[in-house]
């Protein structure tokens, strides 16, 4: 097993997780400013990563370009990886590639830990994309605990790269924000995902 194998009822099951679903979780956040770059960038490349709607070309074109800006703003005090092996304990099927993973350590040539929040890219059901997030999410809690730098919330999204859907683990607790947040604009998202590693 792995993380793609998890649903969002066989995480909840097997890790004995209680979900708790609302509006949004999110309290009133600081909207940041996109760089011209990245204003531009989307600009020009959203209507071709929608047109070609596949998950590579949306996370290349859109997920990728927003993460990088988040890692500009915070002048390069986290690290960030891009579909590299996160594999915490196989025994339970804590194993595979995260899509996106971000880190509050400066190392890049390696993950280290405090894990803080993890991205799930999909084409486009962001619902399918709940339990492999939140099996990333509780892959990342066990990490951060292993490594002793444990953190008292992890974050998740699960993202089409135009629509991002946000999640964040406590504990065993799962609190899923069920509204979606589209870009353009990207102002709000930017200050979403910037307060979630600050």
């Amino acid at each position: 097993m792995s993380y793609s194998d998890f649903t969002l009822k066989k995480v909840k099951t097997e890790f004995n997780l209680t979900i708790v679903e609302r509006p949004t979780f999110l309290e009133e956040i600081e909207p940041i400013t996109p760089s011209d770059f990245l204003s531009t960038f989307l600009e020009k490349h959203l209507p071709l990563a929608l047109a070609v709607n596949t998950e590579k070309a949306r996370s290349e074109w859109l997920i990728s370009p927003v993460l990088l800006e988040i890692k500009d703003t915070l002048s390069n005090e986290i690290s960030l990886f891009s579909g590299t092996d996160f594999t915490v304990d196989s025994s339970v099927g804590l194993n595979g590639v995260c899509d996106f993973l971000i880190s509050k350590s400066t190392e890049q040539l390696f993950i280290e830990a405090p894990a803080v929040v993890i991205v799930e890219a999909k084409r486009e059901d962001l619902n399918a994309g709940l339990g492999q997030c939140i099996a990333s999410m509780i892959a990342a809690q066990k990490f951060n605990q292993q490594n002793q730098t444990p953190i008292p919330t992890i974050y998740g999204t699960v993202t089409t790269g135009d629509r991002w859907k946000f999640l964040k683990l406590e504990d065993t607790i799962v609190t899923i924000g069920l509204l979606e947040y589209n870009i353009p604009p990207v102002n709000q998202l930017l200050g979403m995902l910037t307060s979630f590693v600050s």
